[in-house]
């Protein structure tokens, strides 16, 4: 695998890379996988149950989103906690905290601009990060350097962002008016400002098909993230794309094999957003193969097989973005 590009595993065949990953099983060099499941959605196999409330997730934005993205409309909004002023933020977090929270995801919808309006919130977080002590990891979407500074200062944990890498994407599905220079720029700002910062690549975000995927991973290969997350589009009820078909299992182990290509020495996760059911199965034990290092609401099989192969196992109620600390300080979850 050594002498293969991002290019040429791009160009692969389902046969052709399902055969390099039979052949070629890519072992994490640690022997180790992590298994996260945080409290935002429901989660039970005969080796963890999630907690509901150890890492929930919080929108400052309610139910609104400027965008309505074809793949989500709102509707993920809808699983989170609002809150919607600053006082209702810290009001949320010292309920969240006296009922067992050890941390939580600020999230929420998109002004018109791509960003998340955290701005109103900064004060909040560092009272949050400093009176509670909560691991505090923020969704920022598109960010300037001024704002990721602000979210440092105010000891943010981890910054999280989605990073597209076809500009026919952004405006087809995410209804907006950036490029992929814009998400560059984002990336550029929080590397700048010393934030954690936990890029996600969504796989199959073009209706369904691959495009812009590896465009995406050599943007972030610019700059020095503390983790890399690939996760893949899903229909959702509701939405304008909810019957397009999602990726196949080879396309996001195509991405995660390029991934863990590109990025030998950084934290890999296969993370919270895919289909489920058999798909499930079936990425999981590919992502295993490709050499992720972490996996968030694995399927019992896929479990099941890393223990087969020898590999050390440990779960965790956080949001997998804490995989970069966690394998910093050795972890156990």
């Amino acid at each position: 695998m050594s002498q293969l590009s991002p290019e040429n595993l791009w160009q692969m065949k389902e046969k052709e890379l399902v055969e390099l990953l039979n052949s070629h099983f890519h072992r994490s060099k640690h022997g180790k996988i992590r298994f996260y499941a945080p409290s935002f959605m429901y989660y039970r196999t005969s080796y963890f149950c999630s907690s509901p409330q150890h890492f929930p997730t919080i929108s400052v934005t309610g139910k609104g989103c400027a965008l309505k993205c074809k793949h989500c409309g709102g509707k993920v909004l809808e699983t989170m906690y609002p809150a919607t002023t600053p006082e209702k933020l810290l009001a949320l977090c010292k309920e969240l905290k006296d009922k067992g929270a050890l941390g939580c995801l600020i999230s929420g919808g998109c002004l018109p601009d791509g960003s998340v309006p955290l701005n109103n919130f900064v004060n909040v977080i560092r009272k949050v990060k400093e009176e509670l002590g909560l691991t505090v990891f923020v969704h920022t979407g598109i960010i300037d350097f001024s704002a990721a500074k602000r979210l440092k200062d105010a000891g943010v944990d981890a910054a999280l962002i989605d990073i597209i890498g076809s500009d026919e994407t952004i405006k087809e599905i995410y209804n907006l008016d950036v490029t992929i220079e814009d998400y560059e720029n984002s990336l550029k700002a929080l590397n700048d400002a010393e934030i954690p910062f936990v890029p996600h690549v969504i796989v199959g975000l073009h209706y369904g098909r691959l495009k812009g995927e590896l465009q995406a991973l050599k943007i972030i290969r610019k700059y020095k993230p503390s983790a890399i997350v690939v996760i893949a589009f899903m229909p959702i009820h509701g939405t304008a794309m909810a019957k397009v078909t999602p990726p196949k299992p080879y396309d996001i182990a195509k991405v995660l094999i390029i991934a863990r290509l590109m990025f030998p020495k950084k934290p890999l996760v296969l993370g919270c957003m895919r289909p489920k059911g058999s798909h499930r199965i079936e990425t999981d034990i590919l992502a295993i193969k490709a050499g992720v290092d972490a996996i968030a609401f694995p399927s019992e099989e896929a479990i099941k097989f890393a223990e087969n192969q020898g590999y050390s196992i440990s779960f965790s109620s956080f949001c997998c973005a804490q995989i970069y600390s966690d394998m910093l300080t050795g972890s156990k979850g």
